[in-house]
């Protein structure tokens, strides 16, 4: 059942990494678990919530982007986390009325918080499922109901891609959402690296191996093969706060702070 959970099939014994964001964000909507592991996290990585507060301000500026300039009007966002204000279908209704969201999240709590959040919205749509299993998204029924494919979709994987192992091929994940999207289409892909502080990050990282998911860092060319099939465009795949600021660029004092790339391309065929 998608609109309600029974108590057990809410896992608060474990901290969750949309809860841990929301957290990082200084949000409310998260268990002494998720506090707890925020704790840690901070204790070795302190950089991890400016790169969690970057990542959220690159996600907008992308949205805005494809919503505005690239003239997108349906988007799939994938992990998408509990509500905060800016939300994706926000942003993109500034630029142009009527666009369509569909939100996706395996987390049970975020599910029902997105759920109070829509009520009554006809552009948009929560559902609960897996980025590991790419092509029960792309089947779900509240997918279809928004979503065109044979017309540009833009695909939303901000900070979500790390929580997938390698043994889980997320490239051929990738893949399959891609291959269902036709030209013209948008990926938004957002990532940890250990690039910058590697002992720090990889110290943070770990604390995510007793959460739900845990997280793999990795460079900017094994991130940067993500976007195999898509046109990276400018300035490419970069620190979340170099892609396209609306002011002055990042200094590079601030810029050790934030752990993360971010990048867009387009889907050429």
């Amino acid at each position: 059942m998608e609109h309600g959970f029974a108590a057990s099939e809410i896992d608060t014994s474990r901290a969750h990494p949309a809860r841990m964001y929301n957290a990082y964000l200084g949000g409310k909507d998260n268990y002494a678990t998720d506090r707890e592991a925020v704790r840690r996290v901070l204790q070795t990585g302190p950089a991890v919530r400016d790169t969690a507060r970057a990542n959220r301000a690159f996600l907008q500026r992308a949205v805005r982007f494809l919503a505005g300039e690239a003239g997108i009007r349906q988007f799939i966002d994938i992990g998408t986390g509990i509500p905060a204000a800016g939300n994706v279908h926000e942003v993109a209704a500034q630029a142009a009325a009527g666009t369509r969201v569909v939100y996706v999240d395996n987390d049970p709590i975020v599910h029902v918080h997105a759920n109070a959040l829509l009520t009554g919205s006809g552009t948009t749509r929560i559902v609960l499922a897996d980025l590991r299993e790419p092509r029960a998204i792309l089947r779900h029924p509240k997918v279809g109901e928004l979503i065109d494919f044979s017309k540009p979709v833009a695909l939303l994987l901000a900070a979500i891609v790390h929580f997938l192992t390698d043994d889980e091929n997320p490239a051929d994940i990738l893949g399959v959402l891609r291959d269902a999207l036709p030209a013209g289409s948008f990926l938004v892909l957002s990532h940890g690296t250990a690039d910058f502080r590697t002992e720090a990050a990889q110290q943070a990282a770990a604390v995510y191996d007793q959460a739900t998911s845990t997280m793999t860092l990795r460079s900017h060319a094994q991130i940067e093969a993500f976007f195999d099939g898509w046109k990276l465009i400018e300035p490419g795949l970069v620190q979340m706060p170099l892609w396209r600021p609306y002011s002055r660029p990042a200094r590079p004092k601030d810029l050790s702070q934030i752990w993360g790339y971010g990048g867009v391309g387009r889907r050429n065929t």
